[in-house]
């Protein structure tokens, strides 16, 4: 828990931008929860209580400052068959085994998984949410009166206009508020916010979920579980890493990954679905000057009592002032840089980021679009290695020792290239010494290599040393190979 590190900082430390940006994102909120709640197939209370009680428990237990969390649609769409086949009191108790795994992970420290993600990676994520948040606003704008584009330029217009004349207020705060009071006034035939779903009445309730504790159950609910956990915690974790670039500070992804869990499972309890971080709430909190946990904090407090006073106000609110404000972030969002950095950035990089955009805007799956980035950069680094490995052969004046000196990392992926380099159909020489003092092995693939390197060369009647391994190398030797190591020998040999 943080809650008392860096106290004044956190929350206290930018009282005004954070109050009126936590006003904004809670604004911003709604729209989207109604319409994660209807892809889940809930009621609208659903996600909306849950989008109350995440960003509310986040704001205490998470790792990164200013980050807002709530329900979100790649959680939404793991529990439809769930919900369709056993109902939404199953979805609850997997919202709860969710933030128990989520809470382990952070136990084990598995968001140190996060050192895999290349930034290319990263920028395709970026990127493709960007897409997927415009894409989300074209139901908006399909088959509406003119009025509506009308609002939703104006909107963009405020929103970028607006900083010129004052920063003091958030200008999507001041959009929203200009164009509602146009859109009532006048009676404008636009969709409000009412049009997406019913909003709740009263008062969330507090209870476990009404299921069977059995095994039956658990198998029921572990497979889903296990996967909103991931896919929470894998968009949490980019997410803080994005706000830690857009504010230039560091984040505790550790107590994150906890963090997350907690507000899950207390999300859960309040008849609330499983959510995660926002990367679009998040942008919008950032933009709009919040910094600490208090804007995380208002967002989900300001939100509950629009539900739990203002509903009927709220209802009114137009949505082409929230579409404009969404657009202004998946603008905002994108990497513009990534285009032509696609010409100046290595090959292999750009393929990597493109992949990534295509996979998650095709399948709108999160997990999948970022496994296959990780798995082209995998591929792509391991080509890039083995490629820098070497072997120079040198034979003595008198013809009687060749010296193989061996420079780069042999793991699986160079094995190949260091077999082949040291085949021994050139002369043979009656003593052979391999210098690994510039090498260093990996893995087993590594050892097995050079026992069949040095089982070919003694098999052809030569007296082979092996010289110069490092400690690191020498300890794998020691454990796994099988030629004879009594002769070999450790550290930097004289040339």
């Amino acid at each position: 828990m943080l809650f008392f590190t860096n106290f004044r900082q956190d929350w206290l430390g930018n009282i005004r931008g954070d109050v009126l940006a936590g006003i904004v994102v809670a604004l911003a909120l709604i729209p989207e929860a109604i319409g994660f709640s209807i892809i889940a197939g809930v009621d609208p209370a659903v996600g909306l209580w849950a989008s109350v009680a995440i960003a509310i428990v986040i704001s205490f237990t998470g790792g990164r400052p200013g980050m807002i969390s709530a329900a979100t649609a790649s959680v939404a769409v793991l529990v439809i068959p769930l919900v369709r086949e056993h109902g939404v009191e199953y979805l609850f108790a997997a919202t709860i085994l969710m933030g128990v795994f989520q809470i382990i992970a952070g136990l084990l420290r598995l968001n140190l998984a996060m050192q895999f993600v290349s930034r290319s990676v990263i920028t395709g994520f970026v990127n493709a949410l960007a897409i997927l948040i415009f894409m989300a606003q074209l139901p908006q704008l399909m088959d509406v009166t003119w009025h509506t584009y009308a609002m939703v330029l104006g909107g963009l217009a405020i929103i970028y206009l607006f900083p010129r004349i004052t920063t003091a207020v958030p200008s999507p705060l001041v959009s929203i508020i200009v164009l509602s009071a146009l859109s009532i006034g006048f009676g404008l035939p636009v969709h409000t916010v009412a049009d997406m779903g019913e909003l709740p009445s009263g008062l969330p309730s507090f209870g476990l979920p009404n299921v069977p504790l059995t095994w039956e159950t658990l198998q029921i609910i572990a497979p889903t579980a296990g996967a909103m956990a991931a896919v929470g915690l894998l968009e949490s974790l980019l997410t803080a890493q994005i706000v830690d670039d857009m504010t230039d500070t560091d984040s505790y992804k550790r107590y994150e990954c906890r963090g997350q869990g907690i507000a899950n499972i207390v999300a859960a309890l309040f008849g609330g679905m499983g959510g995660c971080a926002m990367i679009g709430q998040s942008v919008i909190n950032v933009t709009s000057g919040g910094r600490g946990r208090l804007s995380s904090f208002i967002a989900g407090f300001f939100l509950f009592i629009l539900l739990a006073v203002l509903g009927p106000y709220v209802g009114q609110v137009p949505m082409p002032s929230l579409v404009a404000v969404m657009i202004m972030v998946s603008i905002g969002t994108f990497s513009w840089n990534s285009i032509p950095n696609l010409r100046r950035h290595p090959w292999q990089s750009s393929v990597v980021m493109v992949t990534t955009v295509v996979v998650v805007v095709a399948t709108h799956d999160l997990s999948l679009g970022v496994g296959a980035g990780v798995l082209l950069s995998g591929i792509f680094f391991a080509h890039k290695v083995q490629r820098l490995f070497r072997v120079e052969r040198e034979v003595s004046a008198d013809g009687q020792t060749a010296t193989y000196r061996v420079s780069g990392e042999i793991f699986f992926a160079s094995v190949h290239r260091f077999v082949e380099q040291m085949q021994t159909d050139k002369e043979a020489a009656p003593k052979v010494m391999i210098d690994m003092t510039h090498a260093h092995l990996w893995d087993i693939s590594s050892v097995d290599a050079l026992d069949k390197i040095v089982g070919k060369l003694a098999k052809g009647g030569a007296d082979v040393k092996v010289i110069g391994y490092n400690e690191a190398s020498a300890d794998i030797v020691d454990k796994f190979a099988l030629h004879d190591k009594t002769g070999f020998e450790l550290g930097t040999v004289p040339h």
